[in-house]
């Protein structure tokens, strides 16, 4: 997917058992304590941040700086001393869609920090198949051969893969009818056997470019989570916990107890649902206790505990390791991403949707992939605003190539492609234009320089555009007409329910990255005396009501 997730994910600590047969007699003699520790959503984030949260016992939000590879681990490193035992695991988007101290260097070190905390296992999120699955099978085995040879193994001439387990129940690989990755993983702490089932979310197929996912199908999540119970069982475990990319958000505190907002603990349906935000902000610390001596298969886990705890770095000393690592990363990064591209026209080009559906830096992207590709015939340019991952904010020196590469990190193709106008015109209609319109929110189509148009609320989905309204420099779109368009990769394979786009005409992969067509685009401004951007929209799309 081209955005900050729109699903979150989830832990599902499923209270389904194995009757252990004639092993009972080896098993221990008293109910036993299994740590776990969950992480999601951490999107490459490899240093701390600030950010603010308020916990149960405080109602007004305090200002942290969270997270960090070295502050996690530093928190696994105390609660290893506590149980030497403690399994880390993971449940997706644990890459993809990253900061650039991760993406200039194809994620790997984010695999390789992972490796370095221990990680056991992970189900895959949608942002695993941003660059396709076979770069996610590279991730997993290791190895050189990429789609991106200019970021593999730059950063170290070797990449030995992930140390721990990807898994993907629902991920079917076309050709052997298997899963593309394993399906489950048993783990034994304790003299217990744990099993961990992996899946993401089915409309995945719908969030990533299509022809790097055309060797796989993605069937129904709890259809292929649960074809695998039978044989987990067969294998005498005592506990089965799902993992799975999937979820949704709650408006309470991170630490409440019952269910609490996007970092939360649940229960849903008589099971113990978690997730522990994302960026590394929260890990979620879940105990089970398990009495290996009940047969009843659903009366092993007779109790679960679960809650979220801030990596907050004034609690947990920082792991030396993993320090060294994130210092000497940031050494060999900040060759390229300290660079200053360009200045900009303001301090801050905000990604942020006004009240029409436009933002500035919306305005911006479009602009610069009209530039990049007017020549070779195109007309218009159209971005999906999700693809736009932060804001562009201006430094001391006008903006680095980090600040630059963070709003655009998918690194997305432009495609040019021919529709009429009454296609144009039914392309503006699938946006969704409001929260409620669909369950995904607000997708809005950023349109460059020359494009307007106004649409009304309070008009029917797909009859939402004010009839004439939309102009080509001045002069009303002809329906019969033919118009050249350049849009991102995803969107041009149908991606966030632009499926018009599929029907294009006159197709062409220029080849001509986004990142790359945004940052010669500001440089270009400034060097034309006119630096990019501006702190509001520019009003191509006027919202009548």
């Amino acid at each position: 997917m081209r955005a900050k997730p729109v699903v979150r994910t989830i832990l599902l600590c499923c209270m389904a058992a194995a009757f252990l047969g004639a092993c009972s007699s080896l098993q221990p003699a008293a109910p036993l304590e299994i740590n776990l520790v969950a992480v999601n959503d951490l999107h490459g984030h490899l240093e701390a941040e600030t950010r603010s949260y308020a916990s149960t016992a405080e109602a007004v939000p305090h200002r942290f700086r969270v997270g960090g590879i070295d502050t996690i681990g530093g928190a696994l490193n105390a609660w290893r001393a506590e149980d030497p035992q403690l399994l880390l695991v993971g449940a997706g988007d644990l890459i993809g869609a990253s900061p650039a101290l991760s993406s200039i260097w194809a994620d790997e070190p984010t695999i390789s920090a992972l490796n370095q905390l221990g990680l056991r296992v992970s189900s895959v999120g949608n942002h695993e198949f941003d660059q396709g699955s076979a770069e996610l099978l590279r991730y997993q085995h290791g190895g050189c051969k990429s789609n991106r040879p200019d970021k593999a193994c730059q950063f170290d001439d070797h990449f030995p893969g992930a140390g721990f387990s990807y898994l993907a129940a629902n991920v079917i690989d076309k050709t052997t009818g298997r899963p593309l990755l394993a399906p489950y993983r048993i783990e034994q702490v304790r003299g217990i056997k744990i099993a961990f089932v992996g899946a993401v979310v089915r409309a995945t197929e719908k969030m990533v470019s299509a022809d790097g996912i055309n060797n796989v199908d993605f069937i129904d999540e709890a259809d292929a989570i649960n074809r695998w119970v039978p044989e987990i069982k067969a294998q005498g475990v005592s506990a089965i916990v799902v993992l799975i990319h999937q979820g949704g958000e709650t408006p309470e505190p991170f630490d409440m107890a019952a269910c609490s907002h996007n970092g939360y603990t649940c229960r849903v349906d008589g099971r113990t649902v978690t997730q522990g935000e994302s960026f590394g902000h929260m890990l979620t610390r879940i105990r089970l206790t398990i009495d290996p001596r009940i047969a009843d298969l659903q009366g092993k886990i007779t109790a679960i505990e679960a809650r979220n705890v801030l990596m907050d770095q004034r609690r947990f000393a920082p792991d030396p390791a993993l320090s060294v690592f994130l210092q000497t990363l940031k050494a060999r990064s900040d060759l390229v991403l300290a660079q200053p591209i360009a200045r900009i026209a303001a301090a801050r080009i905000d990604n942020k949707l006004n009240d029409a559906g436009e933002s500035p830096l919306g305005d911006v992207a479009a602009d610069s992939q009209l530039a990049a590709t007017r020549k070779l015939g195109a007309q218009i340019a159209m971005t999906n605003h999700k693809s736009l991952r932060e804001s562009l904010d201006s430094g001391a020196g006008g903006s680095n190539y980090a600040q630059v590469a963070a709003t655009t990190p998918y690194g997305n193709t432009l495609i040019l492609l021919s529709l009429s106008g009454s296609q144009l015109l039914a392309l503006l209609e699938q946006q969704s234009w409001l929260e409620q319109d669909r369950p995904g929110g607000r997708i809005m189509l950023q349109v460059s320089h020359g494009l307007s148009y106004r649409w009304d609320a309070r008009r029917p989905l797909g009859q939402r555009v004010v009839p004439g309204s939309v102009k080509l420099n001045g002069v009303t779109l002809s329906p019969q007409g033919q118009y050249r368009l350049s849009v991102n990769s995803f969107i041009a394979q149908g991606g966030d329910g632009f499926s018009l786009l599929t029907q294009g005409a006159d197709r062409v992969d220029t080849g001509i990255n986004d990142l790359d067509a945004l940052s010669h685009y500001l440089i270009a401004s400034e060097r034309d005396g006119h630096p990019a951007g501006s702190a509001q929209a520019a009003g191509r799309i006027v919202r009548v009501h």
